[in-house]
Order: structure tokens, then sequence, then C-alpha cells
């Protein structure tokens, strides 16, 4: 368990942990010193001459002591070692996070990690005040009064030497059994935990359609997998419990009975013969509370190699010698993608996008449609390396992706996605997430352009309106129009605009498609839109479809060609010409 400690703290977190294990070492050496030192001291009481009893009584007094003070330091040092490593592995995921691919974080990963930083850093938090301290006492102080028992009587010493092994081999044991049923109701936990969030998060559904806790399947059939798992460590994890103990105690009979017989034969005298009685009790209370500690021990080793595992995920490649890219034109080469996890848009085993070239001039707009799952906010994501190609190169610039340096990348391309996330605070606040030291009259321009400075002027408290957790005070065009006005503010030479205006209403939709026919003069700019109106104006409309594009041209070009563009268009223009009419009687 130690050394799965130091592997996720790494070596900042090392440091203040090797201090307090000095100090736990120290302590329990001292206890059993102290415990040995009873011996002599029982000795000389009940022998022929009592008063000899005084240089033992004052070397066990200062033993006593010396322990009192170093334990108190490490319990006072386990709670501000906690406090640290708290802290430390806090940080390490955090940075852990930065460094992985946004590939990484599919759907149960992202909750898995979430349990990681909240309650699994706090577990971790625990160790080193309440774990830590009863598992090296319980290995050095039994060491320690094995070792005294050889300047007592040998024989005794022996049998300890001969039983240890026995009783770490039931301890391993028991141990093992309780580590893999541990997995197992922690993996249910885990699922019953998922699908609690899931119910919850999803209520609109589930009322919708008249689904209550009881007749939610997936919870339920959660719910009772971790009632089995609890029965499942109780069952069968009894009886690992039950025989460490049980071991120990027949340990103990066996001393008993030889100690016994050596009193009566003579090689053993009774006053040292109740002496190591009272050592034999010590030191088997010292080694049960081993097995006590098991519980606490195993789900603590549990927890540190999940924490260790996440840790080691390899990080996205970065580049040994970064390259800066010459201009803001965007190109792909025979582009392939496909999810090798089998998650998110596409299958394993069936390409996303299947040698895809086109080229996005400087300062200039293009237009990317295409049915839906086609591959568009693929082709978005690789060009700001949010994954890397399978095959073929995207290039910023003449200049590979993944010869970009990360923040020179993030500063030269901008995204809006159709999902929003907003922090919870206020508007302000999220709008200068992209530039925190923009001016007053920049903040104002990305707001006039986005069409937020009319979601401003609405609202009782303007800027300073709190959007709330995760958005949810907003409606979802104006989520939308803040996330814009973040793109806008950050003011990269590339803007990938990715269904930005799918919760905007027609009129908002309008006016952004102006704004966007503004930006093109200054931007190179990527818009992926399923509402074509939008996208009328580009300089150039790529049709995404079946992993490849099929068709390239201006507006008027596609509609001509009669292919997939021109069906989409007429669909369009037919569902636009839809009315509502009075009914006739």
């Amino acid at each position: 368990m130690i050394r799965q400690l130091y592997r996720v703290l790494g070596p900042e977190g090392s440091r203040p942990l090797n201090r307090l294990l000095i100090l736990q070492s120290g302590a329990a050496v001292l206890q059993g010193v102290a415990f040995a030192l009873l011996v002599p001291v029982l000795e000389t009481l009940l022998g022929t001459d009592p008063d000899d009893v005084w240089p033992w009584l004052s070397a066990f007094a200062g033993c006593v002591l010396a322990y009192a003070v170093l334990q108190g330091a490490a319990l006072s040092g386990g709670f501000t070692v906690g406090s640290t490593l708290s802290r430390v592995l806090h940080r390490r995921l955090a940075d852990q996070a930065l460094r992985l691919p946004l590939g990484w974080f599919t759907a149960g990963r992202t909750a898995e990690f979430s349990r990681l930083a909240g309650q699994n850093v706090i577990q971790v938090m625990s160790t080193p005040a309440h774990l830590l301290r009863p598992f090296i006492t319980s290995l050095l102080t039994p060491a320690t009064l094995v070792v005294a028992t050889f300047f007592l009587d040998v024989r005794t010493a022996l049998v300890l030497l001969v039983c240890a092994p026995v009783l770490f081999a039931v301890q391993q044991g028991s141990g093992a059994l309780m580590r893999r049923l541990d997995l197992g109701r922690d993996a249910a936990i885990g699922e019953s935990a998922d699908r609690v969030l899931e119910y919850t998060r999803n209520q609109p559904v589930l009322r919708a359609f008249g689904r209550t806790a009881e007749g939610y399947g997936a919870l339920d059939d959660a719910l009772v997998a971790e009632a089995r798992a609890d029965r499942r460590l109780i069952v069968r994890g009894l009886p690992g419990l039950v025989s460490f103990t049980f071991a120990t105690r027949l340990v103990f009979a066996l001393l008993l009975a030889l100690g016994v017989s050596w009193q009566l034969d003579g090689s053993l005298t009774v006053p040292t013969l109740l002496a190591l009685l009272v050592l034999l009790v010590r030191l088997i209370d010292s080694v049960s509370s081993a097995a006590e500690a098991g519980a606490g021990l195993r789900i603590a080793r549990n927890t540190l190699e999940r924490l260790g595992a996440v840790l080691d995920e390899p990080p996205f490649p970065r580049p040994a010698e970064p390259k800066t890219p010459r201009d803001a034109s965007v190109e792909l080469t025979g582009v392939g993608f496909r999810y090798d996890d089998g998650t998110a848009d596409g299958d394993a085993a069936r390409p996303v996008l299947d040698g895809v070239t086109f080229r996005l001039p400087e300062r200039s707009m293009t237009a990317l449609v295409g049915p839906s799952g086609a591959g568009k906010s693929t082709v978005a994501a690789l060009i700001a390396r949010f994954r890397d190609t399978t095959e073929g190169t995207v290039r910023i610039g003449g200049v590979d992706v993944r010869e970009i340096a990360a923040d020179d990348l993030a500063a030269h391309v901008s995204l809006v996605f159709q999902d929003v996330y907003l922090f919870d605070g206020s508007i302000e606040d999220n709008v200068r997430i992209a530039a925190p030291d923009a001016a007053p009259d920049e903040l104002a321009a990305a707001a006039a352009l986005s069409g937020l400075d009319r979601v401003i002027a609405e609202l009782p408290d303007g800027w300073d309106t709190r959007v709330g957790e995760a958005g949810a005070r907003l409606s979802g065009g104006q989520r939308q129009r803040v996330s814009i006005a973040r793109a806008l503010l950050k003011d990269a030479p590339i803007l990938v605009l990715d269904e930005a205006t799918a919760a905007l209403d027609q009129e908002n939709e309008a006016l952004f498609a102006e704004a966007v026919r503004t930006l093109a003069d200054r931007k190179t700019l990527l818009v992926i839109a399923h509402r074509l109106s939008t996208v009328v104006h580009a300089d150039q409309i790529l049709v995404l479809e079946g992993g490849g594009i099929t068709e390239r041209g201006t507006h008027d070009d596609l509609v001509t060609a009669g292919g997939t563009y021109a069906s989409f268009w007429q669909r369009r223009a037919r569902a636009h010409g839809w009315r509502l009419e009075a009914a006739r009687t």
C-alpha cells in the first residue's frame, strides 16, 4: 500500500510522507522497546530483590516518554500530511486532465475521474492519519518484540519465528480474498452511482414517459447488483476475517503450553514465565491489529491503484521541437480517422473519415455540411487537435498540427460547439474566460457581433447576471450567444463554428449569419451547419458523407449540380414554405 501511495503522489508529495513515516516508525519501535522493558521490570519485582527495579523502571519511563513525544508528533503530522497530500493529488489530477487527449474523456471515464477527484482523494487524505499508523505499528512493534524475545528466552523466539510465516500466509490469503471481494463491490458501487446520476440527469425524459425509480430497469438492476456484492462480501469474507484471529490465538495457546512445560521442568523461572506471557499478549495484540486494519488498507490500495491507473495514462504526444504556422490557412490531406475505443461518434471497426482532403484558404469562409454522423464534428476536433488523425495530416499554416505547441495551437484556433457549457458565474466571467485581460471595448465588440448585447440589455443585472450551474438560468439561445461571444473575444485567426446557430431563433440566426460574413474578411472560418441559410454565402461548400468529401463548390454550383446538397436545399425550401392556417368550416 505504501508503494502505491508513493506512486500516485510523485516527488512533491513524497517528501512530507517520508518525514511522517520516520516519525511513525520511530514511535512503533519505541512502543515495542517499552513493552520489552516490562519483562525485566516484572522479573525484578517478582524476584528476590525488588529494590533493583529502579534502573529498569527508569529506562521504561524514559522510553514511554520518548514514545509519547514521537507518537504525538506523528498524530499531528498525519493530519497535516493528509491535507498536503490532498492538494498534491488534486493538482496532479488537474495536470493530468490537461495532458490527456479529449477523446479519453468518455462518459464513463469522466464519471470515474469525478469520483477519483472527490471521494477517492478524500479517502487517500485520511490514509496518513488513520491507516498508516496502525499499519506500521502492526509491523514494527511485533518485529521489535520478537528481537527482544531473543534476549529473554531463545526457545520462545525461535517458536515465534517458525509461526511467523504461517501467520503471514493466513493473513495474505484472507487479504487476497477480501481484496477480490472489495474490487467486485467497488465495481458494483460505481455502476450504481453511474445509474443514479443518469436517473437524476434524465428526469424530464423519465417523467414524460411515466417512469419512476421502481420502473427504471437500469437503476433497479444496478442497486440489486450492489446489494448482492455487499452480501457476497459479508458471507465469503467472514471466514477470511476469522481465520487470522483464530491463527493468532492458536500461536498464543502453543506458546503458553510450551512456557508452562518449560517452567515445570525447571528450565524457566516463574517470574520469567509471567513476564514472557505479558510480552506475548502485547505481541499477539499488535499482530491482531494488522487484521483489524486490513479492510481499510485494502480499500486504500484499491483506491490508490485506480488513481495510479489514471495518472499513468499516456499523455497526448507533444512536439519535441515545436514549429510556428506561417499563416491561418488550414489543409487536410488524406485524413482518415476511426475511434479505436469504439465509443463516441463512431464504430471501432468502421472509419469515420477516409481520405478526406480539402483546404481552407486564409481569410475565407468554408461551410461543411452533411448528414448526422458523417464526421463533421470530428473534422473540427482534428483541426483543434482534440484528437489525432489515424491517417493523413492536418496542417495549419503549412505546419502539421502535431508539430505545433499546445499553447500556440490554442491561440490559433477558436471553436464554438452546439453543446455549450457555462461555468457557474456571471455572464462577463464566462465570456472573459477567453481573454481575462480584454478591454471593455473589446468585450462590447464581441457582444455586439454575437448578439449577446441584446441579451444583456434584457437582463436586470446585465453583465453581472449569474448563469447558474452549466448555464441553467439562461435559455439555450442565450447560452449559445455567450459561447459565441467567448470565441469572438479570443480573436483567434481560425474560427470553427460547429452548429453554432442550432439554438438561435430565425431572427438571431439571420443576424449572426451577417456577422459571419463580416468575420470572413479577417478570419479563416469553418462553419458546420444543418441550417443552410447560414452558409449560402460561403466561399466554398463541402459536402461530407460516407467518410469522404463528395461535393464541393459554391451554393449556386451545388444547387445546379443536383446532388446531396441540392436535395438538402430543396427540403429546406419546402419546409420554409410551410404555413399554419385556420381550419375551414
